[in-house]
């Protein structure tokens, strides 16, 4: 029956998550709802659906279309670099660069950097920019599904919507004037080396095992002839490892926090990477190894105490 009522989003969830397999059937009469299927019913408060505010509109300036795949696995590649410091709101978001028929994404937090870029098809407009909040964007990734079925992205003066099948997510750009990533990111970086991903994450993996919330160290790596020598020395002990490697590190200590260097090499889209560095003090740039652009991490080193 046509009909509207206004029900608590967490509540009416949680009922229809713990519902056996079935018809659901709602029903609103004199403020109740009452919500039943096979043996179990729920009743709970409705409110009138007139006290909804309305849904911002957004007027398109500039939009672009991409397969929902795509911008899943790009958000995936980026948000775990989202700041979630309060204190500088637009770092809260990712960055979207539409110029040339490609997208760039990139997403920072003063630790590292993550880049992803990816060529396009369907731009209406000229080039344009925006930072959509992260949070926002964790949402876009559920809506996407993994199939080649395009998403809208319609920026407006103070709104994004992203369109997706037939849902909508509709929410405010971030303001405020984002790094320049182009210039931050150094391009003198004599030492390169080549890495298996895998390989290097369970040898952070296994020098992590004494490090903790309240015990924490950075992870101490020199770079050698064709390996790495990784060590983490807390109050819990100390932990070596030797990761192999193809390439000469020039005897490179350097420090990096655990976490970060592993989350870069866990979501960079490729089984094998190129590690350029340059000092002890210098970023780690994280690259393809074929040269191409499509992404690129940086982590900022820790500095180290003397053994």
């Amino acid at each position: 029956e046509p009909g509207s009522v206004l029900v608590g989003a967490r509540l009416f969830c949680e009922m229809l998550r713990r519902m056996p397999d079935g018809v659901v059937t709602v029903e609103a009469e004199n403020g109740t709802v009452t919500v039943r299927c096979g043996r179990s019913s729920f009743n709970l408060v409705g409110m009138s659906a007139e006290d909804y505010p309305d849904l911002p509109s957004v007027e398109a300036e500039n939009g672009v279309s991409l397969p929902q795949d795509l911008l899943k696995k790009m958000i995936n590649e980026c948000s775990f670099a989202v700041s979630t410091n309060e204190s500088r709101p637009v770092y809260m978001g990712t960055l979207f660069e539409i110029a040339h028929n490609e997208l760039t994404m990139v997403s920072v937090d003063g630790y590292r950097l993550a880049l992803r870029r990816e060529p396009l098809e369907h731009i209406d407009g000229g080039a344009f920019k925006f930072v959509a909040p992260g949070a926002a964007l964790n949402e876009v990734e559920k809506i996407c599904a993994d199939t080649d079925d395009m998403v809208t992205v319609t920026q407006g003066k103070r709104h994004l919507m992203f369109e997706a099948g037939a849902t909508q997510l509709i929410c405010r750009r971030l303001e405020g004037e984002f790094l320049d990533y182009k210039n931050a990111i150094p391009t003198t970086n004599p030492i390169c080396i080549e890495v298996d991903n895998k390989t290097m994450i369970e040898s952070l993996d296994r020098v992590s095992v004494v490090i903790s919330e309240k015990l924490k160290s950075p992870v101490r790596c020199l770079f050698s002839q064709d390996r790495v020598y990784m060590s983490a020395r807390t109050g819990n002990g100390e932990a070596r490892d030797i990761c192999p490697v193809r390439g000469d590190g020039q005897e490179l200590e350097i420090g990096f926090n655990n976490r970060y260097l592993m989350d870069a090499l866990r979501y960079a889209p490729a089984d094998t990477v190129k590690m350029q560095l340059n000092t002890g003090i210098s970023p780690c740039i994280i690259t393809p190894v074929d040269d191409s652009d499509n992404f690129l991490y940086m982590v900022l080193p820790v500095r180290l105490k003397a053994q």
